[in-house]
């Protein structure tokens, strides 16, 4: 994590007439999966100075007091004529309403949804709005025509993109960004960031890749050198590069061999965040995601999802002691579409009783569906043990319906050669563990090996669909166990656990001074620090160098693992 700074605003021309100001936040800023690595990030806002002043995406709440008297600094605030909306967040209406009032001439200019949500959440129906749906243009002068791209998702349905063939910058919103924050402005060196954005991309565009794959066909005719983000640093080097990335992992997506439909409401976004960290953990088991949001969502193509797909997970906020009208529209969908052989789950947040998750859940049990994970019931807002409870959730659906499948096809066969060979490379069985915040979890492994002298250190194959896979990215801490002889940790560790079970209950341990967990009956232990990281087919390798360790017992003989298939563990 990044070392606890003052939330602060970098200034910088990007462009003609246009200028960055980046609303910076050292540490992660709220319990929502895609904010789950702890580097910050940034809300970047721009200013564009043609014959009129026009602002694009004013940051939150928490930054609009620095915001406006950095602006003030830059231009007089009433002399704003037009604040741009990529998406509408009602945690930006402070900082609206603050501007309205300085500026009262101010016109907004968003997407017809985003139109909707903004007099929601100023309050105000009468709002001054120039409503976007692709055709139309804003002329600010001096060159700056500005061009408008709608980008609807599931997650983000007022999604809108700005483009300015003056300065041939993209202002992209969500899309191609990275929770990230620092001093450098655009992507130099650009590599460094592509660990944060696949993360960024796999928590926000997966669970939607279809919606992600048509807005990119929209922007890809524009002549484009920099995507000026929401979030982190600005793409102009790695531009083309992350582009074709995006492509690819769109193409990962929509390519799997199965589906999960993903079905929500959310009054408040709390309900979403529960939506997009089971999605996170069904897609990284790598089993698609078609994420709907029914609040935006003809039942036509419900329907249709529902029948493409392998399994169904629906969501819903609890208003009033009911489920929202679109949530039971949902249901009522499912429950004459869905035949009952196809795996289920239910998930929702509430402020006092829950009822619509408790509804929902007996409709499905009553109708004879099964169900790929206990139903998830959140009081108020997710914190991180819930957070890492619905990944888990949903890697846990993802592997019942793998594992289905596989049942179906044949039974596992005979290794061939090549696997049998494969079989005979031998690693030493180890429990590796790791602390997040409230979070502390393991896993049992056997990839590990030695990687380097000096500094020592070591790599670790860690499959894409394990619970602490999230623990195991640049600058994460965490703890080898090697074992000794024996089965009795082993056996510990080979258990099937609940999401969000304790991995450690009834074993002896003690902390380790970077916070991850040592067990006591270990044949020592090493603690390692991740450098970098390598995606390899169905798995992560991960190279740590080793800061600290201990033989705890001296006479004991290391664990390994003998395999007769180098196709499963």
């Amino acid at each position: 994590m990044l070392e606890t700074k003052p939330r602060d605003i970098q200034i910088l021309p990007i462009g003609t007439d246009t200028t960055i100001l980046r609303s910076r936040s050292w540490t992660r800023l709220r319990f929502e999966i895609e904010y789950a690595l702890a580097k910050g990030t940034t809300a970047n806002s721009f200013l564009i100075q043609g014959d009129e002043i026009a602002l694009i995406d004013p940051p939150g709440e928490t930054f609009t007091e620095i915001y406006l008297a950095a602006l003030q600094q830059r231009i007089d605030i009433k002399s704003v004529e037009y604040v741009i909306l990529g998406h509408v967040n009602s945690n930006r209406a402070v900082t609206l309403k603050t501007l309205l009032e300085i500026a009262p001439q101010i016109t907004f200019v968003c997407s017809n949804p985003g139109a909707m949500n903004l007099k929601t959440a100023l309050e105000n129906q009468d709002l001054p709005i120039l409503v976007m749906r692709g055709e139309e243009t804003l002329d600010l002068g001096k060159g700056h025509h500005l061009q408008f791209i709608p980008t609807p998702s599931p997650r983000y349905p007022d999604g809108l993109c700005t483009y300015d063939p003056q300065t041939e910058i993209l202002f992209s919103d969500k899309l191609f960004g990275a929770h990230t924050c620092g001093d450098q402005v655009f992507d130099e060196g650009w590599e460094i960031f592509n660990e944060d954005r696949r993360y960024y991309f796999d928590c926000l565009m997966a669970p939607h890749a279809r919606h992600v794959e048509r807005a990119l066909d929209k922007l890809s005719d524009l002549p484009v050198r920099l995507y000026a983000t929401g979030h982190g640093s600005l793409v102009r080097y790695g531009l083309i590069e992350l582009t074709h990335s995006y492509r690819e992992w769109i193409q990962q997506q929509t390519n799997a061999d199965m589906t999960v439909t993903l079905i929500y409401a959310s009054a408040y976004g709390n309900t979403a965040t529960l939506a997009q960290a089971i999605a996170r953990g069904i897609t990284k088991a790598g089993v698609s995601v078609e994420s709907i949001n029914c609040e935006f969502t003809d039942p036509k193509d419900i329907k249709t999802a529902v029948e493409k797909s392998a399994g169904f997970v629906i969501g819903s906020p609890t208003l009033g002691g009911h489920a929202p009208t679109p949530v039971q529209t949902a249901l009522g969908i499912l429950l004459s579409t869905a035949t009952n052989n196809k795996l289920a789950g239910v998930f929702g947040s509430f402020g006092w009783s829950g009822e619509a998750v408790d509804l929902i859940e007996n409709k499905l049990k009553d109708a004879g569906y099964r169900f790929g994970f206990d139903t998830i019931r959140v009081k108020f807002k997710a914190n991180e043990v819930t957070l890492q409870t619905c990944e888990e959730a949903g890697t846990d659906f993802a592997q019942a319906l793998k594992r289905a499948a596989k049942k179906a096809v044949v039974a596992r066969q005979p290794a061939t050669n090549v696997e049998q060979a494969v079989g005979r490379i031998v690693g030493s069985l180890c429990v590796v563990t790791a602390t997040q915040g409230e979070v502390k979890t393991a896993m049992l492994a056997s990839w590990v090996a030695q990687a380097s002298f000096s500094p020592p250190g070591l790599t670790i194959a860690v499959a894409k669909d394990r619970a602490m896979e999230n623990m195991t990215h640049t600058g994460n801490k965490f703890v080898v166990n090697i074992l000794t002889e024996g089965r009795e940790i082993r056996k510990h560790f080979m258990k099937v656990y609940t999401p969000g079970q304790d991995r450690f209950a009834g074993l002896a341990t003690e902390e380790a001074s970077n916070g991850g967990v040592i067990l006591s009956g270990a044949l020592s232990y090493l603690e390692c620090s991740v450098q970098s990281r390598m995606e390899v087919g169905d798995h992560w390798l991960v190279y740590a160098t080793v800061n600290d360790g201990k033989v705890l017992n001296q006479d004991g003989v290391t664990a390994v693992h003998h395999r007769k298939s180098g196709s499963y563990y």
